[in-house]
């Protein structure tokens, strides 16, 4: 076991699998159904900023998404979006909550050498059972010595869930977005590892703490055994 690190933790949605890509193919169909009722430029801004009103009245995850699209459809329509539209973001939205799950590259093997060196904990946030199932359909269940399914990642959460392993200054978290899995763990005191994503949804943009002695970027889960044979 690892003689540094008393805890890793990895993020889930576009770490672990795939779940960005199914958000914009369903934005760009939301795009395509508004087309032959309003001309709006700006629409994929205009659903961001919904999205980010939002967040705190309803979270993070698809049941948020669906009720954005549909007030940034009224709002952009005048309320005059046709009944059918909003039933077929309604469609939209209860297919994306049934999309298979589809592990990256390196998933279980970054898992298991992870594992190899400290207890591991799956932290993500979103809908509590949108979140079990995908997890009980990744087959990488078995692995994690804890789950934790929070509203929001910051830096009062992972001090808490670290501190039963020795404390966030000893632990290590690992995933693809800068401003959640990444910052708030560095401010914690621990290590963040930044894994790049294609797909990166704008409101987890934040700039790369770079110079700090804890940050890491890896290009893929692949790199990581190394990595963390590296800080042993």
């Amino acid at each position: 076991m690892s003689k540094t690190l008393t805890c890793i933790g990895f993020d889930a949605d576009d770490t672990l699998w795939h779940n960005e890509r199914f958000f914009k193919l369903t934005q760009d169909r939301f795009a395509a159904l508004l087309a032959p009722h309003v001309d709006v430029p700006d629409l994929d801004t205009r659903l961001m900023e919904a999205e980010r009103r939002n967040i705190g009245h309803y979270g993070f995850g698809i049941k948020g998404f669906v009720l954005s699209m549909i007030e940034t459809a009224l709002d952009v329509t005048d309320k005059q979006v046709p009944g059918a539209v909003i039933a077929e973001l309604i469609a939209a939205g209860q297919d994306m909550l049934h999309h298979p799950i589809d592990l990256l590259p390196h998933a279980r093997d970054a898992v298991e050498a992870a594992k190899a060196h400290a207890p591991v904990l799956l932290i993500t946030k979103g809908d509590l059972l949108h979140q079990e199932r995908k997890l009980a359909q990744s087959g990488l269940g078995e692995l994690f010595d804890g789950v934790e399914i929070v509203s929001d990642k910051q830096v009062q959460v992972y001090t808490r869930i670290f501190a039963p392993f020795g404390g966030a200054d000893r632990a290590m978290m690992i995933g693809n977005s800068m401003k959640s899995d990444v910052v708030p763990m560095i401010e914690a005191g621990g290590h963040g590892v930044y894994v790049p994503h294609d797909l990166e949804w704008g409101l987890e943009a934040a700039e790369a703490p770079v110079d700090h002695p804890k940050y890491n970027e890896i290009v893929d889960l692949g790199a990581l055994p190394e990595m963390l044979a590296a800080i042993d």
